[in-house]
């Protein structure tokens, strides 16, 4: 944030939309007297540059286009709302609450902290979908596309709604098992692989949790290999007794009352756009080309928040700047948050540099010799000294889910550097 270029497009981000649709975008700032002014109406292809630049900051290449409101009510997205929600808890300082009865299991947990691309996918119907072998149920999950590879790939789990049966001895033991689909035959005979099993009893209810990371890799190397999982179930004691899936509660949900039961996969990758970088500057230079492309001259490019001139003098602190997301008109594709505080740092770092200031000892002994020799030396720099990071939810183009970390996106305080 401390780059005046990179503050200028998060400015951008605070557009004004009236309920007209052709109304001009506004960028509000504060003027230094604790009054939000308009500073410049945007047109709309100013708007839609800005739109470009924010993607790209964001990591994306265009926006994903979405015909519809995204329904949240679906096991995916429900999912990852409620990982959302728990991030912007503990971002708060506050104590998570786990609203959503998807509870979070120990290694979710570990792989929530460590991870910064969390992907969801939720089950399609494949031309394989009809195919019995035996008893059992066959899922599938479009994974191609997927921003994360398999070298980022942390961990991966198949998620399975068990409904409670009506069953003699609810306490009889089970185990699923899923099975990667290697390959079938004309005879429609199934070439399966066994890469999970977890045990259940006839009566439990909730979410069933089966690693399937070495599937996943493999798919996200060779998608043409995927074929989706087999599940097939049985008693705990009895490996060669295959039971049907509606006989423990894994039949496959119906109608729109069930969406929020489907299965679904869920992957946590190490991976995504890292802000700052080594390809900033080749970014900075496609900035450059894209204004300068729209006609707009650097003194056009002038940072609002950094030109004080017209603003009354004070000492750095940190200063209002809110991001909307939603009058950006991205609702559609992004679930959460409609926008958040970004902040920036303003004001003067003059001497003496207070305790309030935040100042390091390099700017202390810069400011004394900026006294000395205020023409060779300049005065310190009011910059963050603390940042925090953001999530955002959004669906891609074919509905699956990815929640992202963003660092350093929010000032939480400033001084004098």
């Amino acid at each position: 944030m401390s780059d005046p270029k990179a503050m200028w497009v998060c400015a951008c981000l605070l557009l004004i939309i009236g309920s007209v649709k052709a109304a001009l975008s506004g960028l509000y700032i504060d003027n230094g007297v604790d009054q939000t002014v308009i500073h410049h109406s945007m047109t709309r292809h100013e708007r839609m540059v800005v739109e470009h630049e924010i993607l790209e900051l964001l990591g994306l290449g265009e926006r994903p286009r979405r015909s519809q409101a995204p329904p949240l009510d679906r096991s995916a997205p429900s999912f990852l709302l409620d990982v959302y929600k728990q991030l912007a808890e503990e971002h708060e300082q506050a104590r998570p609450t786990r609203s959503s009865e998807l509870a979070l299991s120990g290694e979710e947990q570990h792989a929530i902290d460590e991870s910064d691309l969390i992907m969801t996918f939720q089950s399609k119907r494949h031309h394989l979908g009809a195919l019995r072998h035996g008893h059992g149920r066959h899922v599938w999950f479009e994974v191609a596309g997927s921003p994360g590879d398999a070298s980022a790939l942390l961990t991966a789990e198949l998620r399975l709604h068990q409904s409670p049966t009506h069953s003699e001895d609810p306490t009889s033991l089970y185990t699923i098992v899923a099975h990667r689909v290697l390959n079938v035959d004309n005879m429609g005979s199934l070439q399966l692989e066994q890469v999970a099993a977890v045990n259940t009893s006839a009566g439990a209810e909730g979410w069933l949790e089966l690693n399937v990371t070495s599937a996943l890799a493999s798919w996200l190397t060779s998608p043409a290999d995927n074929r989706g999982f087999f599940i097939t179930m049985h008693p705990h004691s009895q490996p060669e007794r295959h039971i049907k899936p509606e006989e423990i509660g894994l039949d496959e949900p119906r109608g729109l009352l069930a969406e929020g039961k489907q299965p679904f996969l869920v992957a946590f990758f190490k991976s995504g756009p890292q802000l700052g970088s080594s390809d900033a500057g080749a970014r900075r230079k496609r900035e450059a080309k894209r204004w300068r492309a729209h006609g707009y001259t650097e003194n056009y490019l002038r940072n609002p928040l950094t030109d004080t001139s017209h603003w009354t003098t004070r000492s750095c602190e940190i200063q209002t700047l809110y991001v909307s997301f939603k009058d950006l008109e991205w609702q559609d594709w992004i679930i959460a948050p409609d926008g958040y505080g970004a902040f920036y740092c303003s004001g003067e770092c003059n001497f003496p540099l207070n305790a309030h200031k935040n100042a390091t000892n390099h700017a202390i002994v810069q400011t004394l010799v900026h006294l000395l020799n205020p023409t060779k030396v300049p005065k310190p720099s009011c910059a963050p000294i603390k940042l925090s990071p953001i999530s955002v939810l959004y669906y891609t183009d074919d509905s699956n889910v990815i929640l992202r970390k963003y660092k350093n996106m929010v000032v939480k305080s400033c001084g004098c550097h």
